[in-house]
C-alpha cells in the first residue's frame, strides 16, 4: 500500500493567507479557492469588490487543476491550440489559466484556483500562495 500527504487545515490557512496577502499587495479583487486532490473545497475567500461569478470560476479552476494534476492553463492551451473536443469533458469546467496544482513529495495533493483579474495574474496569486506554503514546510 502506498501513502501520500494531504492538506491539513493549517496548510489551507497558510495557502489562503499568503495568496490573499499577494492579492492585497497588488490590489487584485479576486476569489481564491483551495481544494483537495479530489477537487473538494477546503477553503475559500472572496475579496471586496470581486464579482460574484469569480467565486464559481475560482473553484472550478482549482478543481480542474487538482483532478488533472496540472495547471488549468494546460487545458486552455490545448483548446486554443485547436483541440476543441476538450470543451466536452464533463468534469473539467475550469479550463482557464488560474488553477495551479499543489505538489508535495511527487503527489498532487490539491490545488488553488483564483479568478477576478487577468488570467496570468490569477495564476500569480495562486503561485504566491503555494510558494509561501512550501517555504513554511
Amino acid at each position: 500500500m502506498k501513502q501520500k500527504p494531504y492538506l491539513t487545515k493549517v496548510d489551507v490557512d497558510v495557502l489562503l493567507h499568503a495568496a490573499n496577502d499577494f492579492a492585497e499587495k497588488n490590489q487584485f479583487a479576486v476569489s481564491i479557492a483551495v481544494v483537495d486532490d479530489g477537487g473538494h473545497l477546503l477553503g475559500f475567500t472572496r475579496r471586496d469588490d470581486c464579482p460574484a461569478v469569480s467565486a464559481s470560476i475560482a473553484q472550478e479552476k482549482a478543481r480542474s487543476s487538482a483532478l488533472g494534476r496540472k495547471e488549468s492553463k494546460a487545458y486552455e492551451d490545448m483548446i486554443n491550440g485547436g483541440r476543441i473536443a476538450y470543451l466536452s469533458v464533463p468534469v473539467l469546467q475550469g479550463m482557464l489559466e488560474g488553477g495551479v496544482n499543489i505538489v508535495h513529495d511527487g503527489h498532487t495533493i490539491g490545488a488553488i484556483g483564483v479568478s477576478g483579474v487577468k488570467s496570468n495574474q490569477d495564476a500569480e496569486v495562486a503561485k504566491a500562495g503555494i510558494a509561501a506554503w512550501q517555504a513554511s514546510l
